[in-house]
């Protein structure tokens, strides 16, 4: 059926703030949305599956159905868990380090030569103006649709494998984000973007393809944030209405952030990546992309993100019902 996304994907103005829009969107890609139907009615959420949703809709199932890793004695769990054993010593290391960071690292996951590959492809898809770059500039989205070579990188079974591990659940390949160069985005998670019910069942994954250095804007992140209050569009002045979502909420989001990380004293690190490696991170991890201070460098990378199963999915900033599918 007829899709806006394509339109959205560029457009900037003002039809974006109207819920509506969305709602005939949701409406022309209802069998992406059918899924919505029996999860809403587990939920106790009375609303069309077509409709606006938002984190304040739901009641607390959240708080109840935590992914298995943020519940106490998460550690001794990890431990006693069968499938533990069967990863490398090193894998072991990062799932522990996990629990208190809210991330870890595959370092040289993938060869050069992989890495070369998929930049190639990349290249030809955007030579061929099969895929481009988004309303932000820098987003190459969903190539993973269009090209089975991308495809393969975002459904590695070896990456599958350890993200069911972590959530407890089977995960839902969901969307890739390809970059040229480096992000800028300020501190956000994941969450205000790709929200799940029950929160924190998504996970993402960002692969280095080609070396992150300082003046290439790398990618900046704050340990242990992940274990800090979801921020939700009900915990900030959003403006959204019954009709429009609110002007600027997404920077009022990030101003929001800023005074989290300043309250909680919390400290940046830097991942000054090497081409290959890969790097998962918690659905409330706080990060976002350093500023360019060498002009005209890349920083080329593939974001991934991952639902488990059996959640609802859905954006929080725009309350709009994820399209599956």
């Amino acid at each position: 059926m007829a899709s806006l996304g394509k339109f959205f994907s560029k457009y900037k103005g003002e039809l974006r703030s109207w819920k509506v829009v969305y709602s005939i969107n949701n409406f022309l890609n209802s069998r992406k949305l059918k899924h919505n139907r029996e999860l809403y009615k587990k939920l106790g959420l009375q609303k069309s599956i077509f409709g606006s949703i938002k984190s304040s809709d739901f009641g607390e199932q959240s708080v109840i159905s935590k992914p298995w890793l943020d519940l106490p004695g998460a550690k001794e769990a990890l431990t006693a868990h069968p499938d533990y054993q069967s990863f490398d010593t090193d894998t072991q290391q990062q799932l522990r380090d996990w629990l208190d960071n809210g991330f870890l690292i595959l370092k040289g996951f993938y060869k050069s030569e992989e890495i070369d590959t998929l930049n190639q492809e990349v290249d030809r898809l955007l030579a061929k103006q099969e895929v481009d770059f988004n309303f932000t500039g820098r987003k190459v989205m969903d190539a993973h649709q269009i090209s089975p070579i991308v495809d393969g990188y975002f459904k590695n079974q070896k990456i599958l494998r350890l993200l069911n591990f972590i959530m407890g659940r089977t995960v839902y390949p969901f969307q890739t984000i390809n970059f040229v160069q480096g992000s800028e985005q300020r501190a956000h998670s994941d969450s205000i973007h790709m929200t799940s019910e029950p929160k924190g069942y998504l996970i993402a994954t960002w692969t280095a393809l080609e070396n992150c250095h300082e003046g290439n804007g790398p990618l900046f992140y704050y340990p242990g944030s992940h274990k800090l209050p979801y921020v939700m569009s009900d915990d900030f002045e959003s403006g959204h209405s019954k009709w429009k979502l609110g002007a600027n909420s997404y920077k009022k989001y990030e101003d929001k952030i800023a005074e989290v990380v300043e309250k909680n004293n919390l400290q940046k690190q830097y991942f000054h990546a090497e081409k290959g490696d890969v790097l998962f991170w918690h659905a409330n991890l706080l990060h976002g992309g350093s500023p360019i201070t060498k002009e005209g460098s890349t920083r080329r990378s593939m974001v991934a993100h991952y639902f488990c199963e059996n959640v609802v999915c859905y954006h929080e900033i725009s309350q709009r019902p994820a399209l599956l599918g």
